[in-house]
């Protein structure tokens, strides 16, 4: 059931929605794109390892965040934007031809960082589906991972999993051996409790099946962050107010929230992109995305969870990928590793490629296979670091003069100003923040400080209005 409250401060926050997009903050077609990197990830041009690394110095404390990616899943999730390989194609031989490039890779990244392991702040397992993998691979590939990485600084290592891969005895053995390994923390990407949406999703799992992962998981000492999508189509208010209602009952520490991502962000177009340009109304009208949103925030919020990190809900503030926190918030140097990763470094930028074959080859060149990228210039090196903080946290006026030599309002005044006249940002003497209206549209308004080039949508696609992204070029 809905509680005629939570009814009325939906209803307010989509008369919110319309004023926003009256001003130009919105898409008049109400579309989404997420402000997850500076640039956006499908917009950096082609770059090589030498490029790359010319004039680079590792961190003075020489500790990295850590990312591994393996791009293997049982199946093809229809909202999937990343490329990866399923069925036959991900047999074993593939996947050990693809373990055994991905050591050599490592190899290569710390030759070219001249050392001789790779001391680690924080480690993220991601995919695809990192226990796609047998438990002799798993175990082959931490014996290694963990010899190549020193991990006595690290303050945690966690893995993103599908909740089928952990479940039976196989799976419970998969936890076990993850946790003698160092893990500490997984992300279930559930996305639903509802196995008809499961099913529409093309996900591997159901319901049951998902409860039976949870359990599994904190008997084995993990702590978690449940991933679920809104705004799918077909999945209605009441069944995603039903799987919010069940997830608080979860006893997790973190629920993340995800709405459904049309657009392409990452290396592949995802089912939904090709269907939504050939059924657009059978996708979820704009107003019920906002109404979904609303409503999982006021039950989370009831029940104790508070937004932390962006889209993140906790009950504990402690209680947050260090990962996500690293990156995009404190804006330390992370290095990723594998098909389609990305290397986010102090000024620069690279994404590894997403051609399995390309990827082959560059590597047994003896080379990294990184082929997009930049050297941020000073005004892409402003924005990147106050859009990141801002829409995952906060800005720390100190760490951001740290690293630009300059505080956010000598350069972006004006437009900090407006945000504030509209009720979007908060301020004080050391932080600049999103307020309760800006983190609901948290990506948007860090739009508003984006260079007019990176934009994910043209000029007459906003609004003429007070908040058109193109108005002031961010500053």
């Amino acid at each position: 059931m809905i509680k005629p409250r939570w009814l009325s401060s939906s209803r307010a926050m989509l008369g919110e929605f319309e004023k926003l997009k009256n001003e130009g903050l919105i898409p008049l077609n109400g579309q989404f794109y997420p402000a997850v990197h500076y640039p956006g990830i499908t917009m950096y041009p082609p770059i090589n390892e030498n490029e790359l690394f010319k004039g680079y110095a590792n961190p003075k404390n020489g500790l990295f965040s850590i990312y591994v990616h393996i791009p293997f899943c049982r199946r093809y999730c229809s909202f999937c934007h990343y490329p990866v390989k399923t069925g036959a194609l991900a047999s074993e031989q593939e996947r050990d031809y693809y373990l055994n490039s991905l050591k050599e890779e490592i190899d290569i990244y710390i030759k070219r960082l001249g050392l001789g392991v790779i001391k680690a702040s924080s480690v993220l397992f991601g995919g695809g589906t990192p226990t796609h993998l047998t438990l002799r691979q798993l175990n082959e590939f931490l014996r290694f991972f963990t010899s190549k990485v020193d991990l006595r600084h690290c303050r945690q290592f966690s893995y993103d999993v599908d909740p089928s891969t952990i479940t039976g005895r196989e799976g419970i053995e998969r936890l076990k051996l993850m946790k003698s390994y160092g893990g500490d923390r997984i992300t279930l990407g559930i996305q639903s409790l509802d196995d008809a949406v499961l099913k529409k999703m093309n996900r591997p799992h159901n319901r049951d099946e998902a409860i039976k992962a949870i359990k599994e998981s904190k008997k084995a000492g993990f702590k978690l962050n449940l991933e679920f999508i809104y705004g799918f189509p077909g999945q209605s208010v009441e069944s995603w107010v039903d799987t919010i209602k069940q997830a608080v009952e979860l006893g997790v520490e973190e629920i993340q929230l995800y709405r459904i991502k049309i657009i392409p962000y990452g290396d592949h177009m995802s089912a939904m992109t090709g269907a939504y340009k050939v059924w657009p109304d059978s996708f979820t009208p704009i107003e019920q995305v906002i109404l979904m949103k609303q409503l999982a925030i006021l039950i989370l919020n009831e029940n104790g969870y508070q937004e932390n990190l962006g889209r993140v809900f906790t009950k504990n503030k402690n209680d947050f990928s260090r990962y996500a926190d690293e990156q995009c918030c404190r804006l330390y140097d992370q290095i990723g590793f594998g098909l389609t990763a990305f290397s986010s470094l102090r000024d620069r930028f690279a994404l590894n490629t997403q051609d399995f074959k390309l990827y082959y080859s560059l590597i047994n060149q003896g080379k990294l296979p990184i082929n997009r990228g930049l050297i941020r210039d000073k005004d892409t090196q402003l924005r990147w670091a106050l859009i990141l903080p801002l829409k995952n946290r906060e800005v720390y006026k100190p760490d951001f003069e740290k690293i630009t030599g300059v505080s956010p309002n000598e350069i972006f005044s004006k437009k900090i100003q407006k945000l504030k006249d509209f009720g979007l940002l908060q301020e004080d003497d050391k932080t600049l923040a999103l307020s309760t209206l800006g983190r609901f549209f948290a990506d948007e308004v860090c739009q508003q400080f984006y260079y007019p080039k990176y934009l994910p949508f043209a000029q007459a696609e906003y609004a003429a209005g007070e908040l058109n992204p193109y108005n002031c070029s961010g500053v």
